[in-house]
C-alpha cells in the first residue's frame, strides 16, 4: 500500500454520493465533445460489491523476466490503456472500470503485478525484487511483448507509483496517466527523514515488515492481514466476503511475500536493490512528469488531498480531482469517476 506521509488511516470521512458526483464532474474541465462522459450527476458512485464478478479469461504472456497474467477488455484495435493495481489488491480492482472503458472503445490491459495471482518468474534464479523501477520495467516489457508502443496508464498505490516512474523514465510510452494520490515516486534519501509521531503511526505495517517477525506474520496471516488493510484504508466501502475472496486468491502466489517484504524494506533503505536498476533510480532523483496527467485524491489522502504538495511534479497538461467519501481503492470503489479520468486524460 502507498500511504501519504501526511495522514493516518481512519481520517475524517464525509460526503454524500451526490456530493461525490458533483465534485468529480465539476473537476472535469475537458471538452465533453471530445471526451464522452460516462458519469451521471447525482448518481451513487460507490460500487459496493461491484457490478462485475469476473475478469473473463486470464491470458498469459512471457515478458522480460516474467510470465504475466492479465485480463483484457475491448477491441484489439482500440487505444491501449494499461491499468495497474497496488498492495494488497489485484486485477479485480478494475473489474468494473475495464468494461466501462471497453464500451468507450478502448483496449484495456489489466496485468497482475509480479508476486500476484498467475504472474510468475521465468527463472528460479531471478531476484524477487519489489523495488519501483523493477516493477516499472515489467510493464515496459509487457508493452513490448504485446506490441503496444504507447498507452494511457492508470494506477493506484503501487500502480500509481509505477505509472509515475514510467512517465518520468519512459515518457514516449505514455500517452497520458491517471495517478491516485498524486506523485508517489520514492526517493530513498528523503524516506530516511523522520516524521511527526502521529504521521509515523500510519506506517505501522511497513515497520512490522521490517522485522523477521513481520515477514513470518505476513506469510502466515496474509489473508486476514490484507483484509484489515482493506477495511482501514476504505472504511466506507461496503465490500462483501466474495469480493475480498476473489482478490485474496492473488496473495497465494508463491513469490508474493518475498516481493511485498522487499518492496517495503527497500523503500526504507533496509534492503538493497539490484545494480541493473541503479541507473533508473538515479534518473528519478528530482524527476518530474511532463506527459498529460490527471491525479485523483480521496479521503485516504487526508489533509494532502488538495494536491498542492505534489502539484510542482507535473509539468505538462494537468488536472487534479478530489473524490470525497471514497477510500484508497479508487477504481473499485468509484469505477465511473476513475474511468472518466482515464478518458479525460486521453483527451487532455
Amino acid at each position: 500500500m502507498t500511504l501519504s506521509r501526511r495522514r493516518l488511516f481512519g481520517g475524517a470521512l464525509a460526503a454524500s454520493a451526490a456530493g461525490l458526483a458533483a465534485t468529480s464532474l465539476a473537476a472535469c474541465a475537458t471538452d465533453r465533445t471530445a471526451a464522452p462522459a460516462i458519469t451521471t450527476p447525482g448518481a451513487d458512485l460507490r460500487a459496493g460489491a461491484g457490478a462485475n464478478t469476473t475478469l473473463g479469461p486470464i491470458k498469459q504472456i512471457d515478458a522480460g523476466v516474467l510470465n504475466v497474467g492479465y485480463a483484457e477488455f475491448g477491441s484489439p484495435t482500440g487505444q491501449p490503456v494499461l491499468l495497474l493495481h497496488g498492495w494488497p489488491y489485484d486485477a479485480y480492482s478494475y473489474a468494473d472500470v475495464g468494461p466501462l472503458l471497453a464500451a468507450a472503445g478502448y483496449r484495456v490491459i489489466v496485468p497482475y503485478l509480479r508476486g500476484y495471482g498467475p504472474t510468475t518468474f521465468l527463472s528460479d534464479r531471478t531476484v524477487r525484487n519489489g523495488q519501483q523501477t523493477a516493477v516499472a520495467r515489467d510493464i515496459v516489457d509487457l508493452m513490448d511483448a504485446l506490441r503496444i508502443d504507447n498507452a494511457v496508464l492508470g494506477g493506484f498505490d503501487w500502480g500509481a507509483r509505477t505509472v509515475g516512474v514510467m512517465a518520468a523514465l519512459w515518457p514516449q510510452r505514455c500517452k497520458a496517466i491517471v495517478s491516485v494520490s498524486g506523485y508517489l515516486v520514492t526517493q530513498i534519501a528523503a524516506n530516511q527523514q523522520p516524521l511527526a509521531p502521529e504521521a509515523e503511526l500510519g506506517w505501522w505495517y511497513q515497520y512490522y515488515f521490517a522485522t523477521e517477525r513481520g515477514r513470518l506474520g505476513y506469510s502466515r496471516n496474509r489473508r486476514d492481514f490484507n483484509e484489515l488493510i482493506w477495511r482501514r484504508a476504505s472504511p466506507q466501502w461496503d465490500f462483501d466476503d466474495a469480493t475480498y475472496d476473489r482478490s485474496a486468491a492473488a496473495f497465494d502466489n508463491p513469490d508474493h511475500v518475498d516481493i511485498v517484504i522487499h518492496n517495503y524494506r527497500w523503500r526504507l533503505g533496509l534492503a538493497p536493490g539490484e545494480p541493473e536498476y541503479d541507473g533508473y533510480e538515479q534518473r528519478l532523483d528530482g524527476a518530474t512528469v511532463s506527459v498529460p496527467a490527471i491525479t485523483i485524491s480521496s479521503d485516504f489522502d487526508g489533509a494532502a488531498k488538495d494536491g498542492k504538495a505534489f502539484r510542482g511534479k507535473f509539468t505538462g497538461k494537468y488536472e487534479h480531482r478530489v473524490l470525497d467519501g471514497i477510500g484508497h481503492n479508487v477504481p473499485q470503489e468509484a469505477p465511473h469517476p476513475f474511468a472518466q479520468a482515464v478518458i479525460d486524460a486521453d483527451h487532455l
